[in-house]
């Protein structure tokens, strides 16, 4: 530094520190919690595993699910594990589900089906169905998804289940969309991986907050344990991640990434739908605990204004350079981080367009909880 930087306005010399501070907030953010999904290490394959393979219930509620139960319930049912049961909630559809379940019955013997009368005098959420398919699963540990997915491998039961253990009782897998043409697909592919390093990387971090109901795992007793969705049963979201909140700790989670054990779905059509099941899903952060609501705030606000205040700074011509390798560093190290962490959860085609994501999504998740607050938010079972 020469004597130019002694020479500049005081709010330059503070932009120029307050730059500082806010680069080192998003490295740790992006080596020491999301960096943990690229560099963690799986769970090695024994030979022993198959003495620890216990029953499973997979879990599924479904509401006028006609055509995924058909497409994506006989890769679930054909999963190559010694024993389990699938249950499916048909949660008062009004289309051919109960025909499809039923043919699907008599081709296998491990599927069992609880249905949901419509009634007119009361109506209810997912959650309900939920409690009502877990009250019927037979077996302590459950797998949970939804009707819409399908797993990425026969081995998915197999490599979800291997993590539990007498002190592992919640296991937090991935849960990404199928890969489509056109731009709305690679944006919700992007803010889904976005929203999967937070949770997963938190938890590799042994701050466990939430996980995503289309690739979820835990014990009937845990469940039960907790009162089930008892605390927050009046929002129509929240079964995965504000139940994992007050179920989960450092102790009993842990973060299952192989491809095996992913799962997909298809995602919104359209940009109308995908905002309202964003708004949808945003209902919960209200009921977040402050410590989790700080650390989810903190990221993306001072993401914001370390671009600010970069550019604020390469504007004064405060030392364009110095202030050019900050910005560059910052990127180089977030861009190489996604790209392994989107390598390691076998997602494609979404990397170049992460650096309009990085700028434009803090704003879009503003609104969204801003329209949230001035409306009132889409009601919907799913």
């Amino acid at each position: 530094m020469n004597l130019y930087f002694f020479q500049s306005t005081p709010y330059e010399f503070f932009a120029f520190l307050f730059l500082s501070i806010l680069l080192l907030i998003q490295l740790y953010y992006y080596l020491f919690v999301f960096g943990r999904i690229p560099f963690s290490k799986t769970l090695p394959i024994l030979n022993n595993l198959k003495d620890n393979w216990q029953p499973v219930s997979v879990v599924i509620c479904a509401r006028n699910e006609e055509q995924n139960l058909a497409e994506f319930l006989p890769a679930i049912l054909e999963q190559d594990y010694p024993d389990y049961e699938v249950i499916v909630v048909n949660d008062c559809s009004t289309d051919d589900s109960e025909i499809v379940l039923r043919r699907l019955q008599s081709e296998y013997k491990h599927l069992r089906v609880t249905t949901i009368k419509p009634d007119l005098k009361f109506s209810h959420g997912k959650k309900l169905a939920l409690t009502v398919g877990i009250k019927a699963a037979k077996n302590n540990r459950l797998l949970l998804t939804d009707a819409d997915c399908r797993p990425e491998s026969n081995e998915w039961i197999k490599h979800m289940a291997e993590n539990f253990s007498d002190q592992k009782t919640v296991v937090l897998g991935y849960g990404g969309y199928i890969e489509a043409k056109g731009i709305l697909n690679r944006f919700i592919r992007l803010d889904t991986f976005h929203i999967a390093i937070q949770y997963l990387g938190f938890a590799l971090a042994k701050k466990p907050y939430m996980g995503v109901g289309r690739n979820l795992a835990y014990t009937k007793e845990l469940y039960f344990d907790n009162r089930g969705f008892a605390s927050h049963s009046h929002l129509r979201s929240g079964d995965d991640d504000l139940f994992i909140q007050q179920a989960a700790n450092k102790h009993n989670t842990v973060v299952e990434i192989r491809h095996f054990a992913h799962t997909r779905s298809r995602a919104c059509s359209t940009f109308e739908e995908w905002i309202n099941q964003k708004r949808r899903h945003l209902t919960t952060s209200p009921l977040y605990k402050n410590g989790v609501k700080f650390r989810l705030a903190l990221e993306p606000i001072s993401r914001v204004l370390f671009w600010a205040v970069g550019i604020y700074l390469l504007a004064t011509n405060f030392y364009p350079l110095t202030i050019g390798a900050i910005l560059m560093l910052r990127l180089i190290i977030v861009q190489v981080i996604l790209k392994i962490a989107m390598n390691r959860l076998n997602e494609r085609k979404i990397f170049i367009i992460s650096l309009i994501y990085d700028l434009l999504s803090p704003f879009l998740y503003g609104v969204f909880m801003l329209a949230n607050r001035l409306t009132l938010n889409p009601r919907k079972w799913k």
